[in-house]
């Protein structure tokens, strides 16, 4: 995270150093236009398809989240249900967001595994990193863009010294968020009573890559892993792939002590 803020910083300076005053303007104008934008989704974000569940709805998966997040030191999330029969889940602030089918491909110990990871990113701040994060690229990216049309015919290097750095941008945020994802998933281990049903459920979405490669959202923390298609590779993944991460699980269930693991 430290390197990302430090790319923006170089990014600001550029900016500033070769446009000055007209640089500041476009600065804050892009800013707080992003400002205005997170506000806009943080507000509209629950939609109608969003249904939060009670207790009454699911004992089972009420108990179970707020066992985790009370043994992950955290505020019991709001669980929400969201009405896609595409397996998919997501968490937003302190929020889980569970759509309707993961109910009809996993089981109970999947699920809650399931929940367990999106504790995991809600316990380790992803939930207020990933939209900054977010936010951030496309500030590099538009700041890139002006930085090309007001600087090409002053600055030839000032202008691709611009360019690069949104590259690097893109580097580092797609090395970071794939950090993000593993550790969301150590943490899961931890907190789940069945270590193994990550993994099971992991193996189980796999099966439905196809149905969920239009909804992914790096913006958002979410159960997803990388779509592994040869033919259609990413220049900045933002998720490990599912072999990537089921040996990291495995991994890590093997360094648990005998107690951790004797339910797994």
């Amino acid at each position: 995270m430290f390197v990302l803020e430090l790319i923006l910083l170089a990014q600001v300076l550029i900016t500033l150093l070769y446009l000055g005053k007209i640089g500041l303007w476009l600065i804050l104008g892009v800013f707080l236009t992003l400002v205005g934008l997170y506000l806009w989704t943080v507000k509209n974000f629950l939609k109608k398809k969003h249904r939060k569940i009670s207790y009454e709805d699911l004992p089972w998966l009420y108990k179970g989240i707020m066992k985790m997040a009370n043994k992950a030191g955290i505020k019991t999330p709001e669980v929400y249900l969201l009405d896609d029969y595409i397996p998919n889940a997501y968490s937003f602030r302190n929020s889980i967001v569970l759509s309707l089918g993961l109910f009809e491909v996993l089981d109970e110990e999947e699920i809650l595994a399931v929940a367990a990871h999106e504790i995991g990113h809600i316990k380790n701040r992803d939930t207020l990193l990933f939209p900054l994060v977010s936010c951030g690229r496309y500030f590099m990216l538009v700041m890139a863009f002006l930085n090309l049309l007001f600087l090409f015919s002053r600055s030839t290097f000032g202008s691709l010294a611009s360019f690069t750095l949104y590259l690097l941008y893109e580097v580092c945020r797609s090395h970071w968020l794939k950090q993000r994802e593993f550790k969301a998933d150590e943490t899961a281990l931890h907190l789940i009573p069945v270590p193994l049903a990550l993994k099971r459920a992991l193996e189980e979405l796999k099966y439905y890559e196809d149905l969920r490669v239009r909804v992914k959202e790096s913006a958002l923390p979410s159960i997803e892993p990388t779509i592994e298609r040869p033919h259609q590779k990413s220049l900045f993944e933002t998720h490990p792939t599912y072999e990537e991460r089921i040996w990291r699980i495995m991994a890590e269930i093997e360094a648990m002590n005998p107690r951790e693991r004797m339910f797994s």
